[in-house]
């Protein structure tokens, strides 16, 4: 971190400066200029707030040389972090890992009726939610714990990891207890306090963009979950709020090698419901291939005309099993199996 001074800063308020970083651990080398100070500071600059420094009255600029995360840092971890999700491992060169399945859970039939659709299709994951955030508290908000229940039957009958989405500290301990990958869902990406309790869980934990976040505010509700103590993170982009009226979301696939090239951790594409339509899922699913996603979670219904939520992003099994064929062709070209 770079740091400089405004003309005529007293050396008195200079050396109280240098001692304030040098208490928090970091070195400081000050360079004296005629008319400016600047200090470079070298260190785990993680500790620093920005908007501190700058609300000192002597201060000009603060401008940070490396990020602000350290434990989501590809710097600090080379290598890929690949992420144990029951007995499907998430990233690195492993299998592309394909999550299916509808957007609401309606019954233990129909959970375990998708799971083995998806399964027999080329799928390796269960996708399914159980506790819905919905726009309009009338909309159906999810059969909740029965939900749950009813995708650990399909895990049962298929043998598949079960995914679904967590929306309160309150429902950790069941989650826990029945769901393989737990996803914190877009409106949550910044639900801080949910974040820390996340880190104290011992399953891994699917992280989804924000609507409106960029990719270091991202990575940093990462680092929130990992400085809990849980490391298991997966990225999951699922389109940002643009402009656009034609899709639902625009999806940003530049993110997957950006978040290569900045952090360690697997990132998967959610190609439903960046688009909102059934139509685009396969292109933009080979796409995310392309660009070397780790993974992708697509909406499967049998019946979308009829399902309870999102039928218009969903796909019928042997449209998602297509998809998965024609993916495993691209992921051959790229040098990855899926």
């Amino acid at each position: 971190m770079i740091i400089s001074t405004k003309r005529g800063t007293p050396a008195a308020e200079l050396d109280k400066i240098i001692r304030e970083f040098e208490a928090k651990g970091l070195s400081v080398t000050m360079i004296r200029g005629t008319d400016y100070n600047v200090f470079g500071l070298v260190g785990d600059t993680t500790v620093i707030d920005e908007k501190q420094v700058r609300a000192n009255p002597y201060v000009e600029n603060v401008q940070r040389v490396s990020e602000p995360y350290k434990k989501a840092n590809r710097l600090f971890h080379e290598a890929d972090s690949i992420i144990d999700v029951g007995v499907i491992k998430v990233g690195g060169s492993e299998k592309i890992a394909v999550i299916g399945g509808p957007c609401s859970i309606e019954s233990e039939e129909q959970a375990v009726r998708i799971a083995r659709e998806v399964k027999d299709a080329g799928g390796c994951m269960l996708r399914g939610g159980a506790y819905k955030p919905r726009t309009s508290p009338y909309a159906f908000q999810g059969l909740g714990t029965e939900g749950i229940l009813a995708m650990a039957a399909a895990r049962k009958a298929t043998g598949m990891p079960i995914v679904s989405e967590l929306m309160s500290e309150d429902k950790i301990d069941e989650f826990e207890e029945y769901v393989d990958l737990v996803q914190i869902g877009a409106r949550n990406m910044q639900n801080f306090q949910l974040l820390k309790a996340v880190g104290k869980m011992k399953k891994p934990v699917l992280l989804k963009r924000g609507l409106a976040n960029t990719i270091e505010e991202w990575i940093m509700s990462a680092e929130y979950i990992m400085a809990g103590g849980n490391e298991n993170v997966i990225f999951c982009e699922r389109g940002i709020r643009t402009f656009e009226k034609y899709t639902r979301n625009t999806l940003d696939l530049s993110v997957v090698p950006i978040l290569k090239q900045k952090s360690h951790l697997p990132v998967i594409i959610d190609p439903s419901h960046a688009t909102g339509d059934w139509r685009l899922v396969e292109s933009m699913s080979l796409a995310a291939i392309a660009a070397g996603a780790d993974g992708l979670i697509i909406e499967v219904h049998d019946n979308p005309e009829a399902a309870w939520s999102d039928g218009a992003q969903s796909l019928k099994p042997e449209k998602f099993r297509a998809v998965v064929e024609k993916g495993r062709k691209i992921a051959q070209v790229i040098g990855r199996d899926m």
